[in-house]
């Protein structure tokens, strides 16, 4: 690779006209300071300085309603690529992280959050830290611009490639690039610079940008925000194959709203409806014009719904791949429904969103961000604002005050709307129910009603008592039966996201997460590297103990089943794969594969009030499918297999749309 500036001769170009520093000069320490802003919050800073010539060192440290890292980080470049370095702190959820690497002539080792490992020296390759402060981004890109094929090479594994190259003029005059780098991630990674520094890295609501262009951070965001829209919809008519007026898949096994099968049909599509479904004979004599897809051994199943999403412009064909077809959106901008017409219309590949759900939470440090309200004046005005916004549902966080949520419940209720949410802090769930709560979400909410209701639920407490303790509740106690009886006698929902605390609870730091080990594999590096961290920091009895809890969740999920309380599969996380996985736990819970299919759709329908359209393959309904290369009724995992998604007259492939985002196919 040719040699590329250092980063101490970019530092220079800040403050200087560019020339090279004496040796003096490289030993001064000039610090750049980035501010870290989360969902439009200042939250934290990002500090590098230089410690000598092509030495230097970084502070990362951000913080989101208890959560958040604190990185400290020394690099040493050579030749622009990273010869040493040091990683050390905490992750996201507080886990300890040391992370090394170091290199000689004709060898590389690292050590990190997978393991020890080496490699023969190759002097144009990166290593790229497993987590640690946003250094890797302006070297990678550095690197990026200098490479001849614009490819970089990266340790332990993987590649990253400079999709394109924005020359952008900001409001203040200041001319700047923004580069956007594919292979890390399944989506485009933009990197913001300036004189070949980097100046700013925006990625969904975590934005670092440096101190000087502070002021232009939301026009950044603007301009980046409208690449990315430009990209998907490019994508979105590259990926999408408009279906024929008449199109049939032949001799498929169809699922049934009862639950079943109808083994070798036919079904029938004309202009996006189900026209029939008969059975399948070789003699029968097609429509010459027809189009025709081969459902031979395949299962054919209604587009699945995740019942817990919270929607971008980069999540919807995740979505899609994985078969689901319609959502839920239980927290958002309000600017959701412009999402959802690009959804609609196909001007970006997403799922319909069957209900909007807008979030009210309390003022104070670990408050949601995303809508907070220092009043319940302030807060029965928002219920009417999400009212005129067309919305079906509030959803109340951590953060509200306990005396709040009846007069909240009561104004939604009054106009319609459904309440949902976390428990507030300092409350238990049997309260929030007695005052309106027609749902909640997260199966660890549940779990807290059982301990007390002096637990500050607003912090990480609320995924470490249950995990503690939920190994002891007791299904035969007066205390559970109450709580049941109380769950049916009100027609209370649950939404679990049991695959959340599968992964908190029983991962382990450098071992791959059991939630996504079907999967890591197929992935880019950046998200295969997030599944080796470990989710809640524990030890001793606690690797136990945080099992034994896990499986009293999965016992009371299936109990709830049972006893005729209405659960919804959603995830809150990593669209389809995660989806895949929480059906795949209600199935291990003791749930059938069928019954959990029913769940996963025509269930799901009813509640959304969308079954007179979707949720079941009925001659009338429209075509909304997706066909499973096997059978997911005798092997729940199957439900991973997915070939195709039909949705609004629009065919995608899932195959091609998980190579547009770097994923393998599961073939």
């Amino acid at each position: 690779m040719k040699y590329i500036l250092s980063l101490a001769f970019v530092f220079t170009c800040l403050f200087t006209s560019c020339k090279k520093r004496s040796d003096s000069e490289n030993q001064t320490d000039t610090k750049l300071s980035y501010e870290v802003v989360f969902r439009e919050k200042a939250a934290g800073v990002y500090e590098k300085w230089s410690t000598g010539e092509d030495s230097f060192e970084y502070f990362y440290e951000y913080t989101d309603r208890g959560r958040g890292p604190k990185f400290s980080e020394k690099i040493t470049l050579q030749n622009g690529v990273i010869a040493s370095q040091t990683i050390s702190g905490v992750n996201y959820r507080k886990v300890n992280i040391e992370e090394k690497f170091s290199s000689n002539p004709s060898t590389v080792s690292w050590s990190n959050a997978k393991g020890d490992g080496e490699s023969g020296y190759n002097a144009s390759s990166l290593y790229f830290r497993f987590d640690g402060t946003p250094a890797i981004y302006e070297i990678l890109a550095q690197n990026l611009l200098a490479s001849n094929n614009h490819k970089v090479k990266l340790y332990p594994e993987g590649e990253a490639s400079l999709l394109k190259k924005y020359n952008l003029t900001l409001k203040n005059g200041a001319s700047v690039e923004l580069i956007a780098v594919k292979g890390l991630d399944m989506n485009p990674k933009y990197i913001w610079l300036q004189s070949n520094e980097m100046i700013g890295k925006i990625d969904g609501n975590l934005h670092v940008i440096r101190s000087d262009f502070k002021s232009e951070r939301l026009n950044m965001k603007k301009l980046q925000d409208s690449i990315e829209i430009d990209y998907l919809k490019q994508e979105a008519n590259r990926l999408t194959h408009k279906i024929s007026q008449t199109l049939v898949i032949q001799n498929v096994n169809v699922f049934t709203e009862s639950g079943g099968l109808l083994f070798n049909q036919d079904v029938v599509v004309e202009n996006n409806v189900i026209k029939n479904i008969y059975p399948f004979s070789k003699s029968k004599t097609l429509n010459k014009e027809a189009q025709v897809i081969d459902g031979s051994g395949k299962t054919l199943l209604p587009g699945m719904y995740d019942m817990h999403t919270h929607n971008n412009n980069s999540r919807g064909l995740l979505h899609i791949a994985g078969g689901i077809t319609s959502v839920r959106d239980l927290a958002n901008n309000k600017q959701l429904k412009n999402l959802s017409n690009q959804f609609n219309t196909n001007e970006i590949i997403g799922p319909r969103i069957v209900t909007f759900a807008g979030i009210i939470d309390g003022s104070g440090p670990y408050a949601n961000q995303r809508n907070v309200v220092s009043s319940l004046e302030e807060g029965l005005k928002e219920v009417q604002v999400y009212k005129d916004l067309g919305y079906q549902q509030i959803k109340l966080y951590s953060s509200i005050k306990p005396e709040w949520v009846k007069p909240l419940a009561d104004k939604s209720h009054d106009l319609g709307m459904r309440v949902s949410g976390h428990i507030p802090a300092y409350m238990t769930a049997t309260q929030a129910i007695n005052q309106g709560y027609n749902e909640i979400q997260h199966i660890n909410m549940v779990f807290l009603n059982f301990l007390s209701d002096t637990i500050d639920t607003r912090t990480p407490l609320r995924h470490i008592m249950p995990a503690e303790h939920g190994a002891h509740l007791d299904l035969q106690s007066k205390e559970y039966i109450d709580f049941v009886n109380l769950l049916k006698d009100k027609n209370i929902v649950i939404d679990p996201t049991v695959a959340l605390f599968e992964n908190m609870y029983i991962s382990k730091v450098g071992e791959v997460s059991p939630t996504y080990k079907p999967i890591y594999s197929r992935l880019p590096v950046m998200n295969q590297r997030g599944f080796y961290s470990g989710g809640l920091p524990k030890s001793g009895y606690q690797i136990e103990r945080y099992a034994q809890s896990l499986d009293k969740m999965l016992e009371v999920i299936n109990d709830f089943y049972k006893q005729g309380i209405q659960i919804v599969p959603g995830t809150d996380g990593l669209p389809g794969f995660l989806y895949h996985r929480e059906l795949e736990m209600y199935a291990k819970a003791g749930i059938s594969n069928a019954e959990v299919l029913l769940l996963a759709t025509i269930k799901s329908a009813e509640l959304t009030e969308t079954s007179k359209d979707y949720g079941s393959i009925k001659v009338g309904k429209k075509a909304d499918l997706i066909l499973i290369d096997g059978n997911p009724l005798e092997d729940i995992s199957n439900i991973r297999r997915v070939e195709l998604t039909m949705k609004d007259g629009n065919l995608f492939y899932a195959k091609e749309l998980y190579e547009s985002l770097g994923i393998k196919h599961f073939k």
